[in-house]
């Protein structure tokens, strides 16, 4: 066997030193803060205590995290429905309009994320485009049911994560076996047998992947459903947020934030362990 190359360990302690001290430091930081209380008049107060963990068992609480895991579960879903014929698309183009594509798809993380959900709010707002057409069309609404709603946030978490899962689907498919398929139709297969035998067996841990990158980022997002469904749409995110910044019950946000973590880590093995290859797990 070959021995490690001694330079490239050394070109490895930067980058974990930065995930130790930008990572794992502010995570132990966030951790021990839970464990202390609430100063009188904000801060913490450095006495240990269980009360913040205590408080989550609140019904509210816990109402939050399931309408945030429902969101983001059905965020991911509709990316992945989305996204997987887009992939398709993409990978069985022509070399020229690959480009194309990807540079479309690649335009909105040109733009800054807040500015791109003021722009969805702008266009649904109370004077804005959406609403002057359904006026000149003489069409019955509420202005203000569409400025804020469930639905509008779900609008928005799907067109800012959507190329979250096109990519590496995109990727997978660029170096599919496309023969497959055809020898699929040959045998006398169908289109259902093609999808779910040949393509999301060969590409699933491409989708594993892609489910991850919607996935996470949505179950801790703030600002989507800050901005595009208001104060009557809480979730984990703005929870958590609202304790750090307004409350400044940092304990109780610090709390939150490690048992959502926890859901996000023990939900992320499991997407994970879904995408291996079957040869992987048997090792």
């Amino acid at each position: 066997m070959k021995k490690p190359d001694r330079s490239l360990s050394l070109l490895g302690w930067p980058a974990f030193l930065w995930f130790l001290i930008f990572l794992i430091g502010p995570l132990l930081l966030v951790l021990m803060t839970s464990f202390f209380k609430r100063g009188l008049y904000g801060g913490i107060d450095w006495q240990f205590s269980f009360q913040s963990y205590v408080r989550i068992f609140n019904a509210i609480y816990f109402d939050i995290f399931w309408k945030s895991l429902k969101l983001s579960f059905l965020t991911t879903a509709l990316c992945l429905l989305i996204g997987f014929p887009m992939a398709w698309a993409m990978a069985t183009a022509t070399t020229t309009r690959r480009v194309v594509y990807v540079f479309l798809l690649s335009i909105p993380f040109l733009m800054n994320l807040i500015i791109r959900v003021f722009a969805i709010r702008l266009f649904v707002g109370y004077d804005g485009p959406l609403v002057q057409l359904l006026t000149w069309l003489h069409v019955d609404f509420d202005h203000y049911v569409m400025t804020q709603n469930q639905i509008l946030v779900l609008y928005g978490m799907v067109t800012s994560y959507l190329p979250f899962m096109v990519f590496p689907i995109y990727t997978a498919l660029e170096k599919f076996d496309f023969s497959l398929i055809e020898a699929n139709a040959d045998l006398g297969g169908n289109s259902m047998d093609a999808l779910f035998k040949i393509l999301i067996p060969n590409t699933r841990q491409a989708i594993a992947n892609g489910c991850l990158l919607v996935f996470v980022p949505t179950l801790g997002e703030f600002v989507i459903p800050d901005l595009l469904g208001g104060a009557k749409n809480m979730l984990a995110g703005n929870l958590i947020t609202e304790q750090f910044l307004k409350s400044r019950d940092w304990p109780f946000g610090a709390a939150l934030s490690v048992v959502l973590t926890i859901i996000l880590c023990a939900l992320a093995y499991g997407i994970s362990a879904w995408g291996k290859p079957h040869q992987e797990k048997e090792d």
